[in-house]
């Protein structure tokens, strides 16, 4: 049976509200999701949290009836609390009624097995959640492997990232890596790494990409640096015809995705 939590001060409020700290998330190995579409997504792919917190006054419904049924039965930590106490741990006015705290799901890239997936997503230096939570739900439209993140990039665990992702989070394998790392891993098999660039004349279209396919978006200021197109197999350019220069960098990786997966429909990568 679900337990109730009334106090701002209880232990257990404080210890998940930290989890909005990227420190914190890091040295406790947890983080939050909020929202039955997201928790029910983790839930298809059979991903439970530890603990479920749900809004005491919320309707009920057949699929949170179901994941608290299912987190119980795993062993987790049901808790029912008010709609404020919501808000404080998520950090929304408007908090959703159910909140849950996963285990950190990052692969460590060795692990990773790169023909399970025709597209991957390497995103170096990325640093707007918005973007990265963007990029994890094209792959998912696109039957992308997941994302390896390079460099200094924006944490894939924070709220801001998983709400952006709207449950894509769960269906995407995300490693991270340095660049050398990277670099080393996947000269270690099949793989082509493909960049968006405006040091080339080949057109994102001209281009024949091979499966698997590595499309690397840059740091959304300054984009890739020069030492790391000189490492790609193909640099390509997505054509520009008015005043600006480039694209957002998860509409970039769209662009580049849906190409990928259109010349593999085609019969042709």
């Amino acid at each position: 049976m679900p337990r109730e939590i009334t106090g701002f001060s209880n232990p257990l409020v404080k210890r998940v509200r930290s989890l909005r700290e990227k420190k914190l998330r890091k040295r406790e190995g947890l983080f939050l999701a909020e929202g039955l579409r997201i928790l029910t997504e983790a839930r298809d792919r059979g991903i439970l949290p530890d603990m479920l917190f749900l809004a005491n006054d919320a309707r009920p419904h057949p699929l949170s009836d179901a994941l608290i049924a299912d987190v119980e039965a795993a062993g987790g930590d049901v808790v029912t609390t008010s709609a404020d106490i919501l808000s404080k741990i998520s950090g929304k006015d408007n908090a959703q009624a159910l909140v849950g705290v996963y285990r950190d799901l990052l692969t460590p890239l060795t692990d990773i097995d790169r023909t399970q997936a025709p597209i991957w997503f390497v995103a170096q230096a990325m640093r707007d959640p918005g973007n990265l939570g963007t990029l994890m739900r094209i792959g998912d439209a696109v039957g992308a492997g997941g994302v390896i993140l390079v460099d200094d990039c924006v944490d894939p665990f924070s709220v801001e990232t998983v709400r952006a992702s709207m449950g894509a989070l769960f269906t995407q394998t995300i490693a991270a890596t340095s660049w050398g790392a990277f670099i080393a891993w996947l000269r270690s098999g099949p793989g082509m790494l493909v960049g968006t660039s405006l040091n080339t004349d080949t057109d994102y279209q001209a281009a024949h990409y091979a499966a698997p396919t590595f499309i690397l978006i840059g740091n959304e200021a300054r984009g890739l640096p020069e030492d790391y197109e000189q490492l790609c197999d193909q640099l390509v350019k997505i054509p520009m015809m008015g005043r600006a220069d480039s694209l957002n960098a998860s509409v970039a990786g769209a662009v580049m995705a849906y190409e990928v997966l259109n010349q593999q429909r085609r019969g042709k990568a």
